[in-house]
C-alpha cells in the first residue's frame, strides 16, 4: 500500500489524522450524496420513460389526423391555409432544485390555440390537427426538459462516484497508510529513546 513521503514526526502525524478526518468525513457525506442522486436520478428515469408513452400515444393520433386532413382538404389547399398562421412559442431556460443541487432545464410556453383562417375556409380536420400537434408539442417540450434533467444527474452521479473512488481508494489508504507508519516510526525511536536512557543509568551507576 501506497503512503506519503514525508518524516515520520509528531507534527507531521496530526497533520495526516487531521487529513484523514476531514477525508472520511467527506467520504461520507458524498456516499450519502450519491446515494441520494441516484434516487433522483431513477425517478427522473421513470419520469422520461412516462412521458415517452404518452409521446407516442399523442404522435399516433396526430399524424393520422394530419392525414385525414390533408385528404380532406388537400395538400395545396391545406398549404396555402397554413402560411396565413403564426404563433409565437416562448422558450426559455428554468432552474429545477434537486437534491439541493440548481440544475437547468427547459420551459417552453404554448400559445392558446385559435381561429387564424376564414370560417368559411374552416375544416373540422384543420381545428383537430391543429389542436393534436400543439398536444404533441406540448409533451415534447416537457420529455425534453425532463430529459435535460435526467441528463444533468446522470453527470452529477458520474461526478460523485469519481470523489467517491478517489477518496476510497486512494486518499484514505494512503491516509492511513502513512498514519500507521509515523506511529510506529515514533513507537519505534520511543523504545529506543527509553532503552538508550535507561542504559545511560546503568552505566552511570557503574561509573560511581
Amino acid at each position: 500500500m501506497a503512503r506519503e513521503q514525508i518524516a515520520p514526526t509528531k507534527s507531521n502525524l496530526l497533520r495526516v489524522k487531521e487529513r484523514l478526518a476531514v477525508a472520511e468525513e467527506g467520504f461520507d457525506l458524498l456516499n450519502q450524496k450519491r446515494e441520494i442522486l441516484v434516487m433522483e436520478l431513477m425517478r427522473t428515469v421513470e419520469r422520461v420513460k412516462i412521458l415517452e408513452r404518452s409521446l407516442d400515444t399523442r404522435v399516433s393520433s396526430a399524424y393520422p389526423a394530419l392525414k385525414r386532413m390533408l385528404v380532406a382538404v388537400g395538400r395545396d389547399r391545406s398549404d396555402r391555409l397554413s402560411r396565413g398562421i403564426r404563433y409565437r412559442f416562448d422558450i426559455r431556460e428554468k432552474r429545477e432544485s434537486i437534491a439541493g443541487m440548481s440544475l437547468p432545464s427547459l420551459e417552453m410556453r404554448v400559445p392558446e390555440a385559435t381561429l387564424k383562417y376564414s370560417p368559411a375556409n374552416s375544416f373540422a380536420e384543420c381545428d383537430e390537427t391543429m389542436l393534436e400537434f400543439f398536444e404533441l408539442l406540448k409533451i415534447l417540450t416537457e420529455t425534453a426538459a425532463v430529459r435535460t434533467v435526467a441528463w444533468r444527474l446522470a453527470r452529477e452521479v458520474r461526478k460523485t462516484q469519481r470523489r467517491v473512488n478517489a477518496l476510497e481508494k486512494i486518499v484514505i489508504p494512503t491516509s492511513r497508510e502513512t498514519k500507521s507508519f509515523i506511529e510506529s516510526s515514533l513507537e519505534e525511536r520511543e523504545r529506543e529513546s527509553f532503552f538508550t536512557n535507561k542504559l545511560l543509568k546503568r552505566k552511570a551507576g557503574t561509573d560511581r
